[in-house]
């Protein structure tokens, strides 16, 4: 954990270089080394910037924010939303991929590793990037809110015609952070099972957002993960 800085792609490191240096990812940093010290830590250490890594600053096309990692044993791999191949699929990924079958018409996905879609350019963000073991929400208020935010204000301020997805009420707060003169943004429920019949399902977002990036003469995101 004392080597949290290194493990992030270059692009980020350079963006994002005030952020590690400032007192309270110090302070983060140091919680984090306690916190491994007495408990199991969620995702493994070097993939907690795995969304970073898999999709670099001058990369991201679309921005995906989730708010914490899976607490549950092997789910959590540092993109949001994800498991790793072979893992059951939680609920929520269950209906994001429901919802990606009956907007595009590609098939069920067999594999709940979103991977290939950070690696075309979907930036997979939590707005927590650590969780204790079987402790939903435990590493919320230490300091990764500072960070997540920070990375939404560095892509909204030197990028443009980004497509931003905002699924549930706490991914909607931070529309505030974004320039919406020159990014989009797209709003649903959450897709969990308590909201997603509430307007996730039907909000056509992955078609929605490609039609949003070819307007501006991006390529659009190849949704398929099979």
């Amino acid at each position: 954990m004392d080597k949290i800085n290194p493990q992030i792609h270059e692009s980020w490191k350079q963006v994002l270089s005030e952020e590690f240096s400032s007192p309270y990812f110090q302070d983060l940093k140091e919680f984090l080394i306690e916190e491994k010290k007495k408990y199991r830590i969620y995702p493994p250490g070097n993939q907690i910037f795995e969304a970073f890594n898999k999709t670099p600053f001058d990369k991201v096309k679309i921005v995906l924010l989730g708010q914490d990692p899976y607490h549950g044993d092997g789910q959590a791999h540092g993109l949001c939303f994800s498991v790793p191949s072979g893992v059951d699929f939680p609920p929520s990924l269950q209906n994001i991929f429901r919802e990606l079958q009956t907007d595009t018409g590609l098939s069920y996905p067999k594999s709940g590793n979103l991977a290939a879609w950070a690696e075309r350019g979907v930036l997979l963000l939590n707005a927590t990037l650590t969780v204790r073991a079987n402790q939903a929400g435990s590493h919320q208020g230490r300091g990764w809110e500072i960070f997540t935010n920070a990375v939404i204000k560095k892509l909204s301020e030197e990028r443009a015609n980004l497509v931003f997805l905002l699924w549930g009420n706490f991914a909607r707060e931070k529309k505030s952070l974004i320039d919406l003169s020159k990014h989009f943004v797209l709003e649903a429920p959450h897709p969990s099972p308590l909201s997603v019949y509430r307007g996730f399902y039907g909000c056509k977002h992955f078609s929605k957002a490609n039609e949003l990036l070819v307007s501006k003469g991006i390529e659009p995101i190849v949704w398929r993960l099979d």
